[in-house]
């Protein structure tokens, strides 16, 4: 019998983005781009463009777990990639799943609203995250407003990932693109303190699916076996080239260039941009 391939496989739990921006084909193309097979389970089915989201059906209970079900016992999942998770319901039957395989890390993007502001979380589903899911995550990703909203009796943006980890979260690094410094600041906290700061160039354009290109950057690089900390590292320079090379494909944000690599520093582009 043909042995199973050595390439990490990284299951993915996020909606359909019909742009192609964000969601599901994000993390298919970022763990394509990290060497990485992507697995993907659909939690829901939205209707965007890349100045908002319109509307969004959570995938049934049932269906979610069928779908993740069927690929678990069929193929060795190196990581478990979660990004939006559509309904409460989505969020206990990821719980039941997690709770099987807990020797696999976990890297958890906390979409809440969509770039143009449209709400993909409430309340209950919110609370539900942070009770069932948060204690089974390594690495959380969360923006300052989403950090502010998770934490909402922080009164300071550390505050809030000191919150975040006292919630079970081994991992939590909170990107600083939302706010106002001249250079983009995110900040990486664990084992009660923070640990490093990174700085980034600001671009200058706003980007469709920059939170999903980062946290499955870091999926892919733990699925390779690298440590938390340099894999955190590597999956935010990856990000940062895939912004820094992305392109206006429609009449919102800006899209990520996630193979930006394959194109030769003399290619002449493809696409306006």
């Amino acid at each position: 019998m043909e042995e199973m391939s050595a390439v990490p496989i990284v299951m993915s739990f996020s909606g359909n983005d019909p742009t192609g921006g964000a969601g599901i084909v994000a993390d298919i193309e970022t763990l394509a781009s990290m060497g990485c097979h992507c697995a993907p389970v659909i939690t829901a089915l939205t209707v965007q463009d890349t100045v908002n989201m319109v509307r969004f059906d959570a995938v049934e209970m049932d269906l979610l777990i069928e779908q993740a079900r069927a690929v678990l016992e069929d193929m060795p999942v190196s990581c478990f990639k979660l990004g939006m998770l559509g309904s409460e319901d989505a969020v206990v039957a990821i719980h039941t799943i997690l709770m099987d395989y807990p020797g696999i890390p976990v890297v958890l993007d906390p979409i809440l609203r969509a770039g143009g502001g449209t709400q993909m979380a409430d309340d209950e589903l919110i609370e539900a995250m942070i009770e069932l899911l948060f204690p089974l995550t390594t690495v959380l990703t969360p923006n300052s407003l989403e950090a502010r909203r998770l934490a909402h009796e922080a009164d300071t943006l550390d505050a809030c990932a000191h919150e975040l980890l006292d919630m079970g979260c081994e991992y939590v690094l909170l990107t600083g693109a939302h706010e106002t410094t001249p250079d983009v600041v995110n900040r990486l906290y664990g084992n009660n303190r923070l640990m490093e700061q990174f700085s980034w160039g600001r671009l200058a354009e706003s980007y469709h699916g920059s939170g999903c290109t980062l946290a499955s950057a870091i999926a892919g690089m733990l699925a390779h076996g690298v440590e938390p900390f340099a894999a955190i590292h590597d999956a935010q320079d990856f990000a940062w080239q895939s912004l820094k090379n992305g392109h206006r494909l429609g009449m919102g944000q800006h899209m990520p260039n996630r193979f930006f690599w394959a194109r030769g520093e003399d290619d002449e582009p493809t696409v306006a941009e």
